[in-house]
């Protein structure tokens, strides 16, 4: 066996596998990486949707607050 021999048996497949990690690897990342890129965009879309009802909430809290001031000021000028 020479050695041209020797490093083709010995280099071609430590080769193909280092090809075939780093293809396996690109693939799992670009995978995460979209399924991470899915759930921030799932998360914000829940957010908008808990800051909407929350300033919803708050306005219905203004407008009781108002109405219960102006109770205690019908109440304070009765005779």
């Amino acid at each position: 066996m020479t050695d041209t021999q020797l490093y083709l048996a010995i280099g071609v497949p430590i080769l193909t596998n280092a090809a075939m990690l780093t293809l396996a690897l690109t693939i799992g990342f670009s995978t995460i990486n979209n399924r991470i890129s899915d759930l921030r965009a799932n998360m914000d879309a829940r957010f908008a949707s808990i800051e909407t009802r929350l300033e919803i909430l708050t306005g219905k809290v203004g407008e009781l607050t108002d109405r219960v001031t102006r109770l205690e000021e019908r109440w304070e000028r009765r005779p």
